[in-house]
């Protein structure tokens, strides 16, 4: 899954507020002012009130961030932003930065003057981003968000409320989730850790929320004490409905009792500087422990009432999927984005058990496709062209669990080209999704597997082949990606997206994308110790683009077989189901 590309540039965005953060900057003597993308919790997804970034830039894409000097503003994008940020920005004011590829720090001691002042917001940068910084030899100075005080209309913090996630969902209790992590804590020496993502938070306390679009999490702050019991910051109308989920274990404060807290607290502290930000370390009196998030791996381990819930999801997904592509190869050339967009989010409804999407529905026509972060809009709208691709990124929020799938169609007759390259993507999927490995193998292992047709051909793309998702949380989830850049030894329990891509500039975009999660693998030759994945997904792919001649009979059994299981599985009637068997006939 990836966001949608935004053209919402507002005339006001640019050199307007860039003049005004300027002026603030001098009034306060700094030579510049760090702007991320990022709210206090790190998120990926944020609230209006903290989408700073996109007010000052007009960029919306879901990383990056802004160092705006006095006579210089550098917007820092990955390789999946390079088309959208100049689209986005206004070029005589903002440069594009490539990013990782040119560190923060090095960049900015090369643009700042030999004796300087950087301001930066100590809530919205971790104490990881903020070392990497200063070792460069640039000055941080810790300051109030100098955009917020040019932001004159600046939204109100979310205050959505929170739902308790039941037993028979969560699969275990928070008591006994708390007395796990706490006993961890108390073995190390710890005699607390702070949590601030909230996406860690939910899981821990079995709660949902709906601060964030499309996220199911509550805004909030945590310390888990090594007794086992957690001192929770929030709104506390944001609790008027759970009643007595959470027990009297679960201490509940005010969100600007937070620090106050931290700088009372004894022992050692673990902190994760990682994600936490650097106000927290900085507040803290005690000795402070850098550690991982207690909640991020056992959160991502999904346990088996979790990964029964997300197969049913998966199901209920598929169905709605497959009637919307039967709907959509109904469709004549000249079928909008929008109307694609609207269509399949009609059918995820139609199932009665939506909560929400599980992301802004990507729907990508000919050279809007390789814009990896597409997000089509009233004025970006257009329609499928004859002989044109439809890629269509998407997925939604269950209570049993979180989907996401994309799934590149054809309108019309493809060209051998459009079908070569389909094939080329669908093998790097089929690859990783049959791969066998031993426990220990980390996602970087695992990701020349779906690049490794790609590259064979000169062919590659410049994204990571797939993250982690959640239960009925967050659909981008740590800590394991399969990924050139990911350590972490894949677990079982741990559903990953498989999805290769590639994407021709102003032509084409191809992705297919199906859900995984790591099991143990069956016995087989020597029986060693190995795990393997599970298939979550059951969507078929469009046999239009799929160029026979170049898979190999093993490639040609799997997709055979996975087919015919999808139409075992689907209990669809009507025309979707003739539809179906068509679909899912055998090469």
């Amino acid at each position: 899954m990836y966001q949608r590309f935004d053209d919402t540039t507002s005339p006001e965005q640019g050199p307007p507020r860039l003049r005004a953060l300027r002026q603030e900057m001098a009034d306060k003597g700094f030579d510049g002012f760090l702007i991320p993308r990022a709210d206090a919790h790190q998120g990926e997804y944020v609230a209006p009130a903290d989408d700073r970034l996109a007010w000052l830039t007009g960029f919306t894409g879901s990383a990056g961030f802004c160092a705006a000097l006095r006579d210089v503003a550098g917007v820092f994008i990955d390789g999946r932003y390079t088309v959208q940020v100049k689209a986005q920005v206004a070029l005589d004011q903002f440069t594009p930065v490539p990013w990782p590829s040119n560190k923060p720090g090095p960049w900015l001691k090369e643009h700042l003057p030999q004796t300087h002042k950087m301001a930066y917001d100590p809530w919205l940068h971790t104490s990881a981003e903020v070392d990497a910084i200063t070792q460069a030899g640039v000055t941080l100075v810790p300051s109030p968000n100098l955009v917020d005080r040019i932001w004159h209309d600046r939204p109100a913090p979310p205050m959505g409320k929170v739902i308790a996630h039941p037993l028979e969902l969560s699969g275990e209790a928070h008591g006994d989730k708390r007395a796990r992590l706490a006993a961890g804590l108390a073995e190390a020496g710890h005699s607390a850790a702070v949590l601030t993502l909230p996406d860690s938070i939910a899981w821990l306390l079995n709660i949902r929320g709906s601060d964030i679009s499309r996220n199911p999490v509550p805004h909030c702050f945590a310390i888990l004490h090594a007794d086992a019991t957690v001192d929770l910051f929030i709104a506390a109308p944001k609790l008027n409905e759970i009643g007595d989920h959470l027990g009297a274990d679960i201490r509940i404060h005010a969100p600007d009792a937070f620090l106050p807290a931290l700088a009372a607290l004894k022992g050692q502290v673990g902190v994760d500087t990682s994600s936490a930000p650097a106000i927290v370390s900085q507040t803290i009196t005690a000795e402070v422990v850098a550690i991982d998030d207690p909640c991020v791996l056992p959160k991502a381990c999904k346990n088996p009432v979790e990964i029964d819930g997300t197969r049913r999801a998966h199901l209920r997904d598929a169905q709605a999927m497959v009637k919307f592509l039967a709907w959509l190869d109904a469709q004549k050339p000249g079928l909008t984005e929008i109307e694609v967009v609207s269509a399949l989010e009609g059918f995820r409804r139609d199932t009665n058990a939506l909560r929400d999407i599980s992301f802004e529905t990507i729907a990508g026509a000919g050279p809007h496709g390789a814009i990896v972060h597409y997000r089509c809009t009233e004025s970006t709208n257009r329609a499928v062209q004859d002989g044109e691709l439809l890629l269509v990124d998407s997925g939604g929020q269950y209570v049993d669990g979180t989907t996401d799938i994309t799934r590149t169609v054809v309108m019309g007759t493809p060209t051998r080209e459009q079908c070569e390259c389909y094939t080329l993507v669908l093998q790097g999927m089929i690859a990783l999704a049959m791969a066998r490995f031993p426990r220990g193998v980390a996602g970087r292992d695992l990701d020349a597997l779906a690049r490794a047709p790609l590259w064979r051909n000169g062919l590659d793309f410049d994204h990571g082949t797939g993250h982690g998702v959640g239960s009925y949380l967050c659909v981008h989830e740590g800590p394991a990606r399969i990924s050139r850049q990911s350590e972490v030894p894949l677990k079982p329990g741990m559903i990953l997206s498989d999805e290769p891509g590639y994407y021709r500039e102003g032509a084409f975009g191809i992705r297919i994308e199906n859900l995984i999660v790591v099991q143990e693998a069956p016995p087989l030759g020597d029986n060693r110790d190995q795990l393997s994945f599970e298939t979550l997904t059951f969507v078929p792919f469009d046999r239009r683009l799929i160029a026979v001649d170049m898979l190999s009979p093993l490639e040609r059994r799997w997709i055979d077989a996975y087919h015919a299981e999808i139409a075992q599985k689907l209990d669809i009637q009507g025309p979707a189901r003739d539809w179906l068997e068509a679909a899912t006939k055998a090469l």
